[in-house]
């Protein structure tokens, strides 16, 4: 389906599980997987499995029954990309713009995963609700060094 914002999705989406601690490296490597057999150079790859693994951190720390992140190659005109959803119903985040800071953390961390993840992909939203849950939408686009790279037609093999 279309969508101006977004743009076309590109072959099937891939969903990952994230419930436990080793569901993060299991993220990590799925993501890289993906975005290589989408056809997407190392640096795409590399920005978009640091951003899984950190939002799949997210998921197994900060909820309690961990969530669900969503792969998907997306095209927008000539640009290729991949999009992250990362979503949960666990108990939302009551000041998002606090969150967001470098540094800041409810469980004792660095307080860099939010923040890095807003820096490592080229459009982020984040939306949260106390009670609720919390979805975070990333997207990462090829970049103009990548501009010879097309998407492949095969299938990940995870």
């Amino acid at each position: 389906m279309d969508n101006p914002k977004i743009g076309e999705i590109v072959g099937e989406p891939m969903l990952i599980t994230v419930t436990k601690e080793h569901h993060v490296a299991l993220a990590r490597h799925i993501a890289r997987v993906f975005c290589e057999n989408t056809g997407l150079a190392h640096g795409v790859t590399f920005r978009v499995a640091t951003c899984v693994s950190e939002l799949a951190t997210n998921l197994y720390f900060h909820t309690t029954g961990g969530g669900i992140i969503t792969l998907a190659a997306v095209k927008r005109g000539d640009r290729n990309g991949v999009r992250m959803i990362a979503e949960d119903t666990g108990p939302g985040i009551a000041d998002v713009d606090l969150a967001m800071e470098d540094g800041f953390s409810t469980k004792g961390g660095l307080g860099g995963g939010l923040p890095g993840v807003r820096r490592m992909t080229d459009e982020f939203e984040i939306a949260s609700e106390v009670g609720v849950g919390t979805r975070v939408v990333a997207i990462v686009w090829r970049r103009e060094e990548d501009a010879g790279r097309r998407f492949r037609t095969e299938t990940a093999q995870i």
